[in-house]
């Protein structure tokens, strides 16, 4: 949340000007960057309009959340208006969806999309959008998860005529997705009155916001129902573009016979194996045959297992990139590549029988098998030389083949507690980004601290799990790792740095001496205690995580130097440029740094590259453990 006051102090602070410089500045402290010119710009138009209904409703006591953080998601409601209902005198809220356009019409193929002139493509109904935010506020604050009733959901396109959108009032609509426009802005300001009393909505909103955010529902723990049954995830904004863009693909290669590639990308926690799942339960459940593919062992042997528990069936809907040499081209619906950026140049390996070495190349198979190929995919999680899986690999592909690609772009982050802040500090801090590492600033999202060693670093962990969170620690690929295990005998302690020693997870999938396979390192409780490398630990999330900076990346000077002489992944041939081995060794710790939901605890095993992480972490105030 930027902002809270009473309507009638939101109306002085817009009147006097003041409000927008004091967004801007919590923006920055609350984000770590400025607010785009569109952005500041949306604030001066329409906050004050949605002010000066209040307080013409007579309402200026009721309290305005401005650009109200949803839980663990960066998202935000653009305004949540707290106060006490008229008649029943309980705590009463209205989340507003503030729209400047002056016109807009259903999208012909699909009335929850609609067509805006100043967009290229079709974008989300904001019925829909703000039905999809009162829906994910009921699942995750406490303070709403018992009485959805108090939610009521406003879409007011302050600037729309009756003709410019009279089209859109043919969504369905109900207590948590009611379209107001300009026009008729009489009808907004009596809908508020029903819902907000003229009294102190102080106390309303205080409850909002100490209300108990409940875990994340972990991709794993609901994969099963989310097969079998109805999606148990809320679908935001561009996620749920993307679904219903994939939907409408499906339908019309159904009518019209001709193939589509969907692609959809986003950075780390945007949401993309959530789509992937939303859609493969949609559409199991539609009889549309489907399935679910990746690159990944350790996810795909994961949803094999949770999703496929009770019935064997649903475990076959779960395959690997390269299960698709020898099958027929369109014998599928719709396949669903999910990280799709860990795509190979061709599926045969070194056990591939002679008769299926065909050549041919894997995105090839991966478009021929399926009527609509959807890839979801994050270019900057490409770890290992050989993964292709771009954009512009997939584009060119679909061109040879004289098929049309459409591509929806995900901005919105769910992991790392939603904190827009950490990943920026990331990115900045590993050189991903020009500008060079920042201070951390702690956001109240995401905890951040540096171990002075992993003695240390452990014990917090260990701390935070007697607490019932989950956690993990990982390193990057600096010690060597013992791949077989004779039978009987314990995981041997591979990962040595001083009097501290540690197993490396179990390499293959059998359990050994209670530790977990490979597969399951990440979500079986029993992985604590072993440390995970970035094979494991990628596609998957835990409340607290603990990364190990090995030799190979350490700080000199005032740079990152990586060295690739302390690399013991086998990956790494002496073929591989040092370029592609730097930008390789980066990512992975990208990709280390960001499995963490709650908080990230990093040790470095180089004193100078510590020093520098402390400088960087504990010159900000830290905020407490919980």
């Amino acid at each position: 949340m930027l902002f809270r006051d009473s309507a009638a102090a939101v109306a002085a602070e817009c009147h006097s000007g003041a409000l927008f410089f004091r967004l801007t500045e919590q923006f920055v402290w609350v984000h770590g960057h400025r607010p785009g010119p569109s952005e500041v710009r949306s604030w001066e138009r329409s906050i004050p309009v949605l002010a000066s209904a209040l307080n013409d409703a007579g309402l200026g006591q009721v309290e305005v959340l401005l650009e109200y953080g949803l839980p663990l998601t960066s998202k935000r409601a653009d305004a949540i208006l707290a106060g006490v209902h008229p008649e029943t005198g309980l705590p009463s809220y209205v989340v507003v969806e503030l729209k400047q356009w002056s016109s807009a019409e259903p999208d012909d193929e699909d009335p929850s999309l609609c067509r805006v002139d100043s967009y290229p493509r079709a974008v989300l109904h904001p019925v829909d959008q703000v039905r999809g935010y009162c829906e994910y506020l009921i699942s995750f604050n406490g303070a709403l998860a018992a009485h959805p009733d108090r939610v009521h959901g406003v879409a007011y396109l302050h600037n729309a005529s009756e003709f410019g959108a009279n089209g859109l009032f043919e969504a369905q609509q109900n207590q948590h997705g009611q379209l107001f426009i300009g026009a008729r802005r009489g009808e907004l300001i009596d809908h508020l009155r029903t819902r907000l009393a003229p009294e102190s909505g102080a106390a309303a909103a205080d409850d909002l916001i100490r209300g108990k955010i409940g875990p994340s529902r972990q991709l794993m723990a609901v994969a099963a129902q989310e097969v079998r049954e109805r999606e148990q995830f809320v679908l935001l904004d561009e996620q749920r573009v993307a679904y219903r863009t994939v939907l409408n693909s499906v339908r019309r290669a159904k009518q019209s016979d001709q193939k589509e590639i969907v692609i959809v990308t986003g950075g780390p926690g945007t949401g993309k194996s959530v789509i992937a799942l939303s859609l493969l339960g949609e559409l199991y459940r539609q009889g549309t045959t489907t399935l679910h593919a990746t690159g990944s062992n350790s996810f795909t042997t994961t949803m094999r297992k949770v999703a496929g528990a009770r019935k064997r069936e649903v475990k076959e809907l779960f395959k690997y990139f390269n299960g698709f040499m020898t099958a027929e081209r369109n014998s599928l619906d719709v396949l669903i590549c999910d990280e799709s950026h860990r795509m190979r140049k061709t599926s045969a390996n070194r056990y591939t029988q002679a008769s299926n070495r065909t050549g041919k190349a894997q995105i090839d198979e991966l478009i021929d098998v399926a009527r609509v190929p959807v890839f979801l995919l994050d270019e900057h999680q490409v770890v290992r030389p050989g993964e292709m899986g771009t954009v512009a690999e997939i584009k060119a592909a679909a061109q040879r083949k004289g098929l049309r690609c459409r591509l929806v772009s995900l901005d919105s982050q769910f992991r790392c507690g939603g904190s827009d802040a950490y990943l920026h500090w990331v990115v900045r801090m590993l050189g991903l980004e020009p500008g060079g590492p920042t201070a951390w600033a702690p956001d109240g999202k995401m905890q951040l601290r540096v171990a002075e060693s992993p003695q240390e670093l452990e014990a917090i962990l260990d701390d935070r799990r007697m607490h019932g969170y989950s956690a993990r620690m990982s390193a990057g690929y600096c010690w060597k790792w013992t791949k077989k295990v004779p039978p009987g005998q314990a995981l041997p302690a591979d990962v040595v740095i001083g009097e501290w020693e540690r197993p490396w997870n179990v390499y293959g999938q059998r359990s050994i001496g209670g530790a977990p396979p490979a597969a399951l390192w990440a979500t079986d409780p029993a992985g604590f205690g072993q440390v995970g490398c970035v094979y494991t630990a990628q596609g998957f999330e835990y409340d607290w995580s603990g990364v190990i900076l090995g030799p190979d990346l350490v700080w000199r000077g005032d740079r990152w130097v990586t060295d690739r002489s302390a690399s013991k992944d086998p990956v790494f041939k002496k073929s591989t440029p040092d370029a592609d081995v730097d930008r390789l060794i980066r990512n992975t710790y990208k990709v280390l740094l960001t499995r963490g939901m709650i908080g990230t605890v990093v040790y470095s095993t180089d004193a100078e590259t510590r020093q520098k992480l402390k400088s960087l972490v504990e010159s900000s105030p830290r905020v407490a453990v919980v």
